[in-house]
């Protein structure tokens, strides 16, 4: 008994077949299996598993540009985890369509303009992702995922919140924030003895904060908005491209998701204290009073029909929206933020930069920006104000076509996907166009690697690359607030060359691109701020 208990012995170990029913060769098979250690089935079911994930990646791959070898399970995923720009570059260059393979995850890649084109207007094939845990991170009901008629009717609804007339609104309340982050960062230069530092930080803190406030106003508190301009970083690491597909406790996708929690509880919070404002009559300062005065109006239309009353002095509303909760409203405002943060800081932090270094561009923005607000340099300005700056309109399109936010955008397919002649995504797999080479093409962009307002100014590329100006996508699932997010950069600029001379100190990776969700000078960019004396 004591033998038994400390060994193992197959049930095979005595099975005998009688001589002769068997070759030998199949006889010494069997007996090798029937006598074989735990560890030897272990190492042999490891190395199935291994052939298979192997083979399994070769018939994804297909005759697609790809690694040769996978290694075995997790794929590239340790060097995912510092993505570099090179590395995309490298990926985009390789061919049309490439891939990888992380964990069970398989990616296709489309870098051509057209590729990328027919993945954002296939919705029968492919609906958006962002990445696998996003889904974990946003919540799984949250718009951004839904597909077919359910997005496109949601949509519909939102559609008012970017109308001019709403933008117009929503004006004096950036003009605030912009005028509290310009006086401090005067402060910041003058604390730190007038030496640069990296301010990227700071823009990304300055774009959390006028976004909160352009998306829900005054209701969200100084102290929630500094926290959460604070820990929204942790969000964007969650959702780089590649992470675990798991949420485990301490990493970054666990810090992400308590973040994420964090942003929609105020935002609720913010929601429930606009519906009680709106009720009672409140002028629109922000996006969710925009949102719940057009819930208001459908209510009150929809109660007056069915009763059959007079609707005489009512608004009807286009489409009519139905009562959104308070946490409904926050996740769809998250999803805003979501877009714009990371987005809009690269291009606040590329734009002070390019704009340092070519003072000539940033004079003439300056002139533009002084002759409309006639001489006032503190003016504040109009919607019809902003989109007669022809000028500085073209540093914009030209900053986000040189050093576009956005450079991917990660789709799944619902079903096999035949994306060429040639080449069929398997069904589950993910594939991401790429922005950045339609932005680069030769053929449209004459010095493509050159930042030239001209181009977009006194140029024909707005018409020559009509399609290939893939900054905000295409197909139905576009941008909603790409409207916005220019003018918001054109106010930005405008009132910053007014009150401001700025210089950069370049470093040796000032020119270097950093991939943290979107694109960044390597350096942070270093800056400093001076009052500008007219």
């Amino acid at each position: 008994m004591a033998a038994n208990a400390t060994s193992f012995t197959s049930p095979l170990a005595d099975f005998k077949l009688s001589a002769g029913n068997l070759p030998p060769q199949v006889d010494y098979v069997l007996d090798t299996i029937a006598n074989a250690s735990i560890m030897t089935w272990l190492f042999t079911l490891l190395a199935i598993a291994v052939a298979y994930d192997q083979v399994s990646y070769f018939m994804q791959k297909g005759s697609i540009v790809g690694p040769s070898f996978k290694l075995p399970f997790m794929g590239p995923f340790l060097s995912s985890l510092n993505p570099k720009f090179e590395e995309y570059m490298q990926k985009w260059e390789s061919g049309p369509l490439s891939c990888v393979s992380i964990f069970h995850k398989f990616v296709v890649i489309a870098s051509t303009r057209d590729l990328a084109r027919k993945v954002f207007n296939s919705p029968t094939y492919v609906k958006p992702c962002v990445v696998d845990i996003a889904t974990k991170i946003l919540g799984e009901d949250n718009w951004v995922f839904l597909d077919g008629k359910a997005h496109v009717d949601y949509r519909k609804g939102l559609n008012g919140l970017f109308t001019r007339r709403a933008l117009e609104c929503y004006l004096p309340t950036q003009e605030k924030v912009y005028k509290q982050y310009f006086s401090r960062f005067l402060k910041i230069t003058e604390d730190n003895g007038g030496k640069p530092i990296p301010f990227m930080h700071e823009f990304r803190e300055l774009i959390c904060t006028v976004s909160l406030r352009t998306f829900a106003g005054f209701y969200i508190t100084d102290a929630a908005c500094k926290k959460i301009s604070d820990d929204y970083y942790l969000v964007t690491a969650a959702l780089d491209l590649v992470n675990f597909p798991i949420i485990i406790p301490y990493t970054r996708t666990w810090y992400g998701k308590r973040a994420a929690g964090m942003v929609m509880d105020e935002l609720a919070k913010c929601a429930a204290k606009s519906k009680v404002r709106m009720a009672a009559g409140g002028d629109i300062t922000c996006i969710m009073d925009a949102w719940i005065k057009d819930m208001i109006d459908s209510k009150r239309w929809r109660e007056a029909t069915e009763k059959g009353l007079s609707t005489e002095g009512l608004v009807k509303p286009s489409p009519l929206l139905r009562e959104f909760t308070d946490m409904e409203i926050s996740k769809t405002l998250f999803s805003f933020l979501f877009a714009s943060q990371d987005a809009t800081s690269s291009a606040i932090t590329n734009l002070f930069q390019v704009l340092a270094n070519r003072p000539e561009v940033l004079d003439r923005v300056r002139e533009e920006n002084y002759r409309v607000r006639s001489g006032d340099i503190y003016a504040p300005v109009t919607l019809d104000q902003l989109e007669s700056m022809t000028y500085t309109r073209a540093v914009i399109r030209e900053l986000l076509r040189w050093r576009p936010p956005v450079i991917m955008v990660p789709y799944k397919a619902k079903k096999s996907f035949p994306v060429t002649d040639t080449y069929t995504v398997p069904k589950g797999a993910m594939i991401i166009p790429t922005t950045f080479m339609a932005l680069r093409d030769p053929d449209v962009y004459e010095n493509p690697d050159e930042f030239d307002p001209e181009r977009y100014y006194s140029g024909d590329a707005e018409e020559k690359g009509a399609k290939n100006y893939l900054v905000f996508g295409t197909g139905p699932h576009y941008c909603l607030g790409q409207h916005y997010a220019q003018l918001n950069l054109v106010l930005m600029i405008g009132k910053a060359s007014l009150q401001f001379n700025w210089k950069h100190h370049a470093t040796p990776e000032s020119d270097i691109i950093k991939v943290f969700a979107t694109i960044f000078p390597k350096d942070d960019c270093p800056l400093t701020f001076e009052e500008r004396k007219w």
